[in-house]
């Protein structure tokens, strides 16, 4: 295929507003003129050599956010600094490390990143400073890839050590005793990325840095932290709760923005009647292919592993008659750590035209100057969004931004009303470390660093009767001045931070006659759906078929396969209330809200078809369900004997489709990190009941801000339900399974008769 005469972004623009066939799905476009910079001075007291290299990279002078946090590192205070993608915010905290290094040679750093490649891509880009320096500045990559070899000289000499939460948790604190060195002379903790410390993985970390605080004090040192964050509604907040400590907030950034245009795009209705329109993921690949014919560098950004392959398996089309072409790939996260390294590199360089990436390319790694970004849809949150939209005209040039609205409610909402998504402002990002489940854990791992004495403290938490519980389980020696861990256990590897399923399932390639190949991992939770035999596993546009499924090992075989369709499949969940903290009372209607347990278990998978979509076949899955303990409130009803069985439960469906998909409107989190379950007949009251449930074990408290807000939540679901232009129900108001005869009228009746009960 030859490339058409290359354009630039405002001319596609201009060309799109003439084109009859795509105009009309633009609902809006809005232009954000770009911003100039704000400078300020270097400091007076900067190191020569650091001036030296800064200059030579042609940094004059600093941003004033820059300058901002080395003053406030220079006083001693922790503090987190809030500004844009790309507005040099490694050096807020790279100056004031490097400034402590070149004071004292003792001194010593730990940066945390959330992952391993977000920290490969730092230690590279402060590689290339200390090497402009021509100072000796040793800065080290801690993490599982970390050669033995090298381990112990990065515990000893490591002036830097950059490492993520999990290494940290695991790999360091229970050994501390081999990193002296560092703790007796740790000065900076760095926390990059900081929106991403939320939910169960926020509130495990906050521990994590509990721990690390104690050992700190144990060996007599007191270090300053520095946290950067995207944009988020609390982060001075969520940086207090995180460390404990005390921060002041830099939140006005210097860097310059360039001009950025959002395009809101609706895809087409294609059946009228039933309000079906037609896949945004079609969409975005024909929008993808415009983009590569003009010779804009895109990253394209899908919510799942599937859509990623699946749109990758439909661009790799433009390439396919020439030879070795790697312009165009797919980025997730389940990619070994080589093949990820290959894709970013490819980006910097420009090899890479086109990228389709989860949410694993939101973060900070270094992909260079993309032009354009497309969204597959709402991301789940505004912070999201704004991190995907800054992946694009990160140089300050002119850039593209692509709002693809699939056919959730929740999608089409945002695309008719572009405010929401421009104008307001980002979620708060909630962790609750007083969640039992976790504090009892890290409790454990605390008790196994350093003994607890009767008098001690963990954080803000007085632990003593949590101390005498694990002392009666047997897994603490009570002295007569301290308690002692006495177990053989090593309880830093009984615990996952990221989910309540402690191992990923490894994917192993068996092709080729007597010879096996691991390709990827999957956490368990997903790969219940998407690891099953006989499911179609999707890996840079090749397919595999799930050959065998070892539930007990962790292990998925598959072979490489050539078929016209993809996999999809279902969890059925079952509720059960353990325990009910608050209730309210009404008429005909009791809300609810406490402890439950949920139990999923996959039921049946769809064979689909790629292109078209329809359904083509399905199948049983066999895997053991998964058990979870998680907080929720819950509406029960009464007086609903007029309702027959199946009216109810279309209504029931349909109701928990549409209140699920506003909930994220009122207490800003991310759309999975909620969840909305009808039951015709609840285990515990056998009444009509939905619930609405936290996604994480033990839970993070954000159904409990349901259990205050269910009427408002409740009357948007009405409102957007009675102005959906589809007859009897559709995805774009209550399910793709609702479209059923008066669909739309049961479950407004049914919600209707919810707020008039709680008003």
């Amino acid at each position: 295929m030859q490339l058409n005469k290359k354009k630039s972004v405002d001319e596609l623009v201009q060309s799109w507003k003439n084109d009859s066939d795509i105009k009309k799905n633009i609902l809006h476009i809005e232009t954000i003129e770009e911003k100039p910079a704000h400078f300020a001075s270097f400091p007076e007291k900067l190191h020569p050599s650091i001036k030296r290299a800064l200059i030579e990279r042609g940094i004059s002078q600093l941003y004033t956010h820059q300058r901002d946090a080395f003053d406030y590192a220079s006083e001693g205070q922790s503090f987190t600094a809030v500004t844009p993608t790309a507005s040099g915010k490694s050096l807020c905290y790279h100056l004031p490390v490097l400034q402590q290094i070149l004071q004292d040679s003792s001194s010593r750093a730990i940066y945390l990143f959330p992952t391993k490649a977000l920290a490969q891509d730092q230690k590279t880009d402060l590689n290339n400073l200390i090497e402009s320096m021509d100072e000796e500045i040793l800065s080290y990559t801690y993490d599982g890839d970390t050669s033995p070899a090298i381990r112990q000289k990065i515990r000893k000499a490591g002036h830097i050590v950059m490492t993520n939460p999990d290494m940290l948790h695991s790999g360091i604190l229970p050994h501390h005793t081999k990193w002296v060195s560092l703790f007796e002379n740790l000065k900076y903790i760095v926390i990059d990325e900081l929106h991403t410390y939320k939910g169960v993985f926020g509130s495990h970390v906050a521990h994590v840095i509990r721990r690390l605080k104690r050992i700190c004090e144990f060996y007599g040192s007191k270090p300053i932290f520095i946290c950067t964050s995207a944009t988020i509604k609390n982060p001075k907040e969520l940086a207090e709760k995180l460390t404990n400590t005390t921060h002041e907030l830099i939140s006005n950034s210097g860097a310059p923005v360039g001009k950025k245009t959002f395009l809101f795009y609706n895809p087409p209705i294609v059946h009228p009647t039933f309000g079906v329109r037609r896949s945004s993921v079609l969409e975005v690949r024909d929008l993808a292919t415009e983009l590569y014919k003009a010779g804009i560098q895109t990253i394209v950004f899908a919510k799942s592993r599937v859509r990623v392959e699946m749109l990758v398996t439909y661009l790799k089309e433009l390439t396919k008659k020439k030879i070795q072409d790697e312009s165009i790939r797919g980025y997730r996260g389940g990619y070994l750590p080589t093949e990820r390294r290959a894709i970013e590199k490819g980006l910097r360089d420009g090899s890479i035209q086109i990228v389709v990436s989860t949410n694993a390319l939101e973060l900070g790694v270094d992909i260079g100057q993309l032009q354009a970004c497309i969204m597959t849809g709402y991301p789940g949150n505004i912070a999201s969004a704004w991190q995907q939209a800054g992946r694009a005209g990160r140089r300050q040039d002119s850039a593209l931004i692509i709002y693809v609205a699939g056919a959730t409610a929740l999608d089409q909402y945002v695309v008719n009303h572009p405010k929401y998504l421009l104008g307001s402002s980002p979620e708060e990002a909630l962790i609750n470390p007083e969640n039992i489940l976790i504090l009892m854990e890290h409790l454990k791992c605390a008790s196994f660093e350093l003994p607890f004495s009767m008098t001690d403290v963990y954080g803000e938490f007085e632990v003593q009767e949590l101390l005498a519980f694990l002392e009666e389980e047997g897994v603490l020696l009570k002295t007569s001045s301290n308690w002692h861990w006495m177990s053989d256990r090593f309880p830093a590897h009984e615990i996952s931070l990221r989910s309540s399923a402690q191992e990923n399932v490894v994917i192993i390639d068996w092709s080729i006659q007597g010879s096996t190949k691991v390709i990827g991992e999957m956490d368990t939770y997903s790969a219940m759906t998407l690891l099953h035999e006989e499911a179609i596993y999707l890996h840079q546009g090749i397919q595999y078929q799930v050959e065998k499924l070892d539930w007990e090992e962790k292990k998925a075989f598959v072979r490489e396969v050539d078929v016209d369709y993809f996999t999809d499949a279902n969890l059925a969940v079952e509720l059960k209330v353990l325990s009910e903290d608050k209730s309210k009372p009404y008429p005909s209607a009791q809300l609810g809200y406490g402890d439950v347990s949920l139990l999923a278990i996959p039921t049946i998978f769809k064979k689909i078809r790629f292109n078209t979509h329809e359904n083509i076949g399905s199948g049983k899955i066999h895997i053991p369900p998964l058990e979870m303990h998680t907080n929720s409130t819950w509406l029960s009803f009464e007086n609903l004997e007029n309702w027959s069985e199946d009216v109810l439960t279309d209504a029931l469906t349909g109701a928990a489709y549409a209140i699920g998909s506003f909930v994220p409107l009122f207490i800003q989190c991310d759309r999975k990190d909620l969840s909305v379950v009808p039951q015709v007949k609840a285990i515990h009251n056998e009444k009509p009941t939905l619930f609405i449930y936290d996604s994480y074990p033990g839970g993070i408290g954000l159904s409990e801000k349901v259990y205050d807000i269910l009427d408002s939540i409740i009357e948007e679901s009405i409102q957007h339900v009675d102005i959906c232009p589809c007859e009897n129900g559709c995805p774009s108001c209550i399910g793709v399974e609702n479209n059923l005869q008066n669909g739309k009228e049961k479950v407004t009746k049914l919600l209707s008769f919810l707020l008039n009960e709680m008003k």
